[in-house]
């Protein structure tokens, strides 16, 4: 009995979870207003998660050392929040002793800063009559008095009229006396203190959330992973092992460069004898945590203080070129050596992550833009229906050198047509700038044309653009002889067959040929009588469209009645797979001699047909 309902348990099919079917863009997008209202309206209760998430990123591996030590999850969580804290309470004294140091010694710049001011007030004086700041002193001045008559109101020091002062010994209206009681002790406390409780509160609700993360964590991420697809755990467990290690990454490289940052602003400036140089170079590392702002505030406060401390202009002149210095090598040479690809966010996406966080919460939301952007990143990466995150917000390129081009061509803007070519040239030549770029971009026309996507318009810009850019690639290659061989190139359909063509024509030549390119007219039953059947030595068909063999059929046809048997033929299919079976069924189905898919392959059927043995020989005598 036992066998055979185990035998029945094998033959029930396996219920196998349907596929969600794809949310419409109208659904996508409220659920997306609906998260950012959300992130808005909540956020005194998601700000302190947030922070608690991204401590729990920077500490987990911190934690995981300890344990496989043998210590102990509870004991590893607690000495590694403890230590945190310490350390955070640590840099809050040595800022708030360096502080109370500096406030001690401002009343000894105070004449420094006097003199300044008196400085550049006598030379704005000086100049001109008057002065600028003179003069738009007393502009301002009289502006506000014609506002004042216009609307009747007259200025608290105005002398009132005669008639309206009260006779003498006339009567006079008592004035009225409110007496106002002070607020309770509780309400004094809560508007003193209330503001001054709310960021210890969230510190409090960070510290009680981190530890619980640390502790829980291996629940939360199977929570977590339940929440976000189980039918699919391979496309989760990535997503989180992304999201993580990016964010992870990020952190870890930015306290490098922060501290790369910090230490030579705080060795800088006690050389050149600003004061308290321990206080800025700490506040230099913690403030570039904020993007943009950051390292400006940091600056602030030395430049300003040098420009108090120093007699002269020399003092804030070392200070601002310091900063500049610093900030120029940090960001040009630290910066790309240690993030490479940490985030996978461009330099756009992150401007816009920091306005709009921090338009949703606050500085806060500034300090948490990268990493929260990082994970919309990753979410878009492997959500189908987010996909458009990645688009916006990822550094990957959306499109291929050969679509940018395309658009290029299409656009008629040669000059970025020829920067994309160009750098595909530099790495490897023409042959590879053909075959990679050239001849995909052609491909793509092409197929746009088969689907009537492409006009007649748009088709000649492509194909003109693309002969100039050949032509402008190609200008200082030197001419073949009349003597060489003649190699006829023939565009057999179209404009876009004709621009292969040339771009084979230009392979040839620097190899001793003479490739002339034939547009599809000439090669027509009416018009390719008026080419010559004498003096060529190969014929090469380009068709940027595989499927077409009744047409290069027929064309093979009517190019051997006008040349002869003796004339070899080349077909090249240029979007055919090279490791398919095109070439066999090509040759079988059209006559021709040869067939090539690629550019290189062209080459090497014409050695084989000794087209280019022919110039050899020719060059041996001449040697």
């Amino acid at each position: 009995m036992a066998e055979d309902t185990a035998r029945r348990l094998q033959a029930r099919p396996i219920p196998v979870p349907k596929a969600a079917p794809p949310a419409s863009t109208q659904t996508t997008l409220l659920v997306i207003a609906l998260v950012v209202a959300t992130l808005y309206l909540g956020s005194d209760i998601l700000v302190p998660i947030a922070l608690a998430v991204l401590l729990t990123f920077v500490l987990a591996p911190i934690v995981s050392r300890l344990e496989r030590l043998r210590l102990g999850r509870v004991p590893s969580v607690l000495a590694v929040v403890v230590l945190v804290f310490a350390g955070i309470a640590g840099f809050g004294m040595v800022v708030g002793g360096q502080i109370a140091d500096l406030a001690n010694n401002l009343p000894s710049y105070q004449k420094n800063v006097h003199d300044k001011l008196d400085s550049l007030r006598s030379r704005a004086t000086s100049a001109g009559s008057g002065g600028v700041v003179q003069q738009a002193t007393e502009a301002f001045r009289d502006l506000k008095q014609g506002l004042e008559q216009v609307t009747g109101d007259t200025p608290p020091t105005a002398t009132a009229p005669a008639s309206a002062l009260p006779a003498p010994g006339a009567a006079r209206e008592p004035v009225p006396v409110r007496i106002e009681q002070d607020g309770d002790a509780l309400t004094i406390i809560s508007d003193v203190l209330g503001p001054a409780m709310a960021p210890v509160a969230t510190a409090g609700m960070v510290l009680v959330l981190t530890i619980f993360m640390l502790l829980q964590r291996e629940d939360l991420r199977d929570r977590l992973i339940r929440l976000a697809g189980s039918g699919d755990l391979s496309r989760t467990t990535e997503a989180m092992n992304d999201a993580g290690e990016r964010v992870s990454r990020y952190l870890l490289m930015q306290c490098v460069v922060n501290v790369t940052y910090g230490l030579p602003i705080g060795v800088g400036l006690w050389l050149i004898g600003v004061p308290n140089p321990l206080l800025w170079g700490l506040l230099s590392t913690v403030l570039r945590f904020i993007p943009f702002l950051g390292p400006a505030i940091a600056a602030a406060f030395p430049i300003l203080l040098s420009f108090a401390v120093d007699g002269g202009w020399t003092l804030p002149l070392l200070c601002i070129a310091l900063f500049v210095a610093v900030e120029l090598f940090s960001n040009n040479v630290v910066e790309p050596w240690l993030y490479g690809s940490a985030t996978g966010l461009s330099s756009l996406a992150i401007i816009v992550a920091a306005v709009f966080w921090t338009t949703l919460w606050g500085p806060v939301g500034l300090l948490l833009a990268t990493p929260l952007t990082v994970c919309l990143v990753v979410l878009g990466r492997h959500v189908p229906q987010l996909h458009f995150l990645e688009v916006m917000l990822g550094d990957r390129p959306v499109l291929p050198d050969e679509a940018k081009l395309y658009q290029r061509l299409l656009a008629r803007d040669p000059i970025e047509a020829m920067e994309i070519a160009e750098e595909k040239m530099s790495k490897g030549g023409l042959v590879e700038a053909g075959h990679g770029l050239l001849i995909p971009t052609l491909s793509l026309a092409e197929q746009d044309r088969q689907r009537n996507r492409l006009n007649p318009e748009g088709r000649q810009a492509v194909a003109e653009g693309m002969v100039a850019l050949l032509d402008e690639m190609m200008e200082s290659s030197p001419p073949a002889a009349e003597d060489t061989p003649l190699v006829l190139c023939i565009g057999a359909r179209n404009d876009l067959d004709e621009a292969a063509a040339a771009l084979l024509g230009h392979m040839l030549r620097p190899r001793g040929l003479r490739a002339d390119v034939i547009p599809c007219e000439k090669v027509s039953v009416r018009s390719i009588a008026a080419l010559a059947p004498t003096g060529v030595s190969a014929v090469v068909l380009s068709y940027l469209n595989p499927s077409a063999l009744s047409h290069a059929r027929r064309l093979v046809r009517r190019l051997r009645l006008h040349f002869g048997p003796n004339v070899p033929i080349l077909l090249c299919l240029w979007s055919a797979h090279p490791e398919a079976d095109a070439p066999e069924h090509a040759i079988s189905q059209t006559s021709a001699d040869r067939v090539a898919t690629s550019l290189t392959g062209a080459v090497t059927q014409l050695e084989e047909m000794g087209v280019l043995a022919a110039v050899e020989a020719e060059k041996a005598p001449q040697a």
